[in-house]
């Protein structure tokens, strides 16, 4: 565990794998060399650690259980109406080239005698997307964790993504936008899946 004082006063608390932080720190080091820089060269040395400790930060997903996120704060409820967590901020890097995919994903459901904290729905999104992925596969386990563990009426799950290698490679487009969705149970209901895409949508006042 390390301890990052911020300039405005607060400690920032990170936690690292000491083994595997000297390990990337060593083949980072490394890729340096073999991309035809000086890792000894002023401003670089501290970069192999540095980027040892991001990989780490923005792959800790694998060390979250999403299932087990749900049931430390899973309630018995009557409420069998739409739940809807929105605009849940999305940091990812794809599995194919290690580029960030960026974006904001939005998660309902029907509770079927059990809620759970709200949340709990966005470190669940955390959890997987602090992971290598694609982003079909990150709608889909969202969609899963929360069927498996609260047993809801369905569960809905809309992704909308930027990923970066179709901005900086590949074909280069700038603006594209990426959309997925999953559904379960009543939300294969043409009504209730218009419900949910009004809900999103619409603004408070």
């Amino acid at each position: 565990m390390e301890k990052i004082k911020h300039l405005l006063g607060y400690e920032k608390m990170e936690s690292y794998d000491p083994e595997n932080l000297k390990k990337l720190q060593y083949h980072y080091h490394e890729i340096l060399k073999l991309i035809g820089e000086d890792p000894l060269r002023e401003g670089l040395l501290d970069t192999p650690l540095r980027v040892a400790k991001s990989i780490q930060f923005l792959t800790q997903g694998y060390d979250h259980n999403p299932e087990e996120i749900l049931l430390s704060a899973k309630f018995k409820e009557d409420y069998r109406e739409m739940v809807i967590v929105k605009d849940i901020e999305i940091f990812s890097l794809c599995e194919h080239h290690m580029i960030p995919f960026i974006g904001k994903a939005h998660v309902a459901y029907i509770p079927n005698g059990y809620i759970t904290g709200l949340s709990k729905i966005a470190r669940v999104v955390e959890a997987y997307s602090r992971r290598l992925q694609v982003q079909e596969r990150l709608t889909s386990q969202i969609k899963e964790a929360i069927q498996n563990t609260l047993n809801p009426l369905g569960v809905a799950v809309v992704i909308e993504a930027r990923h970066l290698c179709m901005s900086m490679r590949g074909v280069q487009k700038q603006s594209s936008v990426t959309t997925t969705s999953d559904f379960t149970g009543a939300f294969n209901r043409a009504e209730t899946r218009a419900e949910f895409i009004s809900l999103l949508s619409s603004k408070l006042s």
